[in-house]
């Protein structure tokens, strides 16, 4: 349905997302009051040629919409014929796509919008050495090509957005889901500071646990990473030991707060450590779950009770089994995704939904007073 004021509305879901975008069309339904059958879904795909080569294609006329492209570079589940084989696709594979679904758009769109949750090589946002700064290159790539707007979700370092300083570039954190899915999951947690402490694994995610502790007004404690800088294994320099700075944990919930999960090793090395210190129960908090090693160093920690559960967004994709594990909570953000797609697309600031210290503060208020009445009939 064409709204006067502003470009039609599209929605394009890269390959892999369209579980996600299903769920989000359907909200964008409900709120727009259209009829079952319509869909702001617009039909594009990535055929391969037996080569491996590929190209992007669009089923509708893109002429004065306003588009918005999820994409999950990361989704490995994804896979194409390549000399007879199946291949899984990568990073790269995914991102290629995406500029091939832009080009195929031809310029005509009002405005492109692409929403990439983990940010395509956000970890090599900066220059140590001589070596490449692929993010960077990249987000310069997608503004050469037309796109006005980037939103991604927990940038490993949103100061790459720097390199595109002229285009619109949102740092989303899923701050609020992460609280309301863990007072769901966990109805007897207290989020005083009395019994629960933030903690950040490393230097990095310094940033982001400083602002879960001052808006929920609790302590803050965080580790470092000392590092070999003498060797280099896998592209980094191997980490020898977590250090810990902080206020006593004794006898304290504990929530660890990352931005993504790779192997696993490293947080689950955090957790020993905690529960060394004597930390009651441990949660962790990741917006990107993605398990590169399998599930076997979790399982086992897990039975050994170093953490209690585990919080990824359904953002990026889940390796199979993971829905299954009694350890781990799915925090789901089609919802805010299509939130925000509904107010950018109005043309509407979106400044409340990237700050949500009032939803914050509301889920600490009604967790407080359930904790009051648990005391007085435990009285």
């Amino acid at each position: 349905m064409r709204d006067s004021n502003f470009g039609e509305l599209s929605v394009i879901g890269m390959k892999g997302c369209e579980n996600f975008i299903e769920q989000v069309d359907l909200y964008l339904r409900e709120w727009r009051s259209h009829d079952e059958e319509s869909s702001f879904i617009t039909k594009a795909e990535n055929p391969r040629f037996g080569s491996g080569e590929g190209k992007g294609m669009v089923h509708e006329s893109m002429r004065g919409h306003d588009v918005y492209i999820i994409s999950d570079c990361f989704n490995h589940g994804v896979t194409y014929k390549m000399y007879g084989m199946d291949v899984p696709m990568s990073p790269d594979d995914h991102y290629q796509d995406l500029k091939r679904t832009i080009a195929a758009i031809g310029g005509k769109a009002r405005r492109i919008t692409v929403i990439m949750p983990m940010l395509y090589e956000g970890r090599q946002h900066k220059r140590a050495t001589r070596e490449s700064l692929d993010c960077a290159i990249a987000l310069q790539e997608l503004v050469n090509m037309g796109v006005q707007n980037i939103i991604t979700f927990d940038a490993h370092d949103s100061r790459v957005s720097n390199a595109i300083p002229l285009t619109g570039f949102d740092n989303v954190r899923p701050t609020y889901q992460m609280l309301k899915a863990l007072v769901r999951a966990v109805p007897d947690v207290s989020l005083s500071n009395d019994d629960i402490m933030i903690i950040s694994p490393d230097e990095g995610a310094i940033s982001r646990t400083m602002y879960y502790a001052s808006v929920m007004g609790l302590d803050l404690g965080m580790f470092y990473k000392r590092r070999n800088y003498a060797i280099v294994v896998d592209g980094k320099n191997p980490i020898e030991a977590h250090e810990y700075l902080g206020k006593d944990i004794k006898g304290k919930d504990v929530i660890v707060v990352d931005d993504m999960i790779s192997s696993g090793e490293s947080i689950i090395d955090v957790s020993s450590q905690l529960k060394e210190r004597g930390a009651k129960r441990i949660f962790f908090f990741v917006s990107f779950g993605l398990f590169t090693n399998g599930f076997d160093t979790f399982d086992k920690a897990y039975e050994e009770g170093l953490f209690t559960k585990c919080f990824t967004t359904n953002l990026v994709y889940h390796p199979v089994g993971l829905m299954e594990k009694p350890w781990y909570t799915e925090v789901n953000m089609c919802k805010y995704v299509a939130l925000i797609i509904d107010t950018l697309n109005q043309d509407k600031s979106v400044s409340t939904l990237l700050n949500p210290v009032k939803k914050i503060h509301h889920i600490l208020d009604e967790q407080k007073k359930k904790t009051q009445i648990q005391q007085t009939i435990i009285q």
